[in-house]
């Protein structure tokens, strides 16, 4: 079974599987936060949603200096 996108892909554009778990879960929180509290229901998962933010580069991480 091939995932899309591949891991691989999403883990070179945040930098480590660790940051890419990390990110894509706090998305996915706002997310279904925000469609609990306008009563509004996902069409797909939050979790789905965040991956392909990050996959587009809509959603990326902010680096310290």
């Amino acid at each position: 079974m091939m995932l899309y996108p591949p891991v691989a892909e999403l883990v070179e554009k945040v930098g480590s599987r660790y940051q890419l778990v990390n990110l894509v879960a706090r998305r996915a929180r706002v997310l279904s936060q925000k469609a609990e509290e306008e009563e509004i229901p996902l069409e797909r998962k939050a979790v789905s949603t965040a991956i392909d933010e990050v996959y587009t580069g809509k959603l990326t991480l902010k680096k310290k200096d």
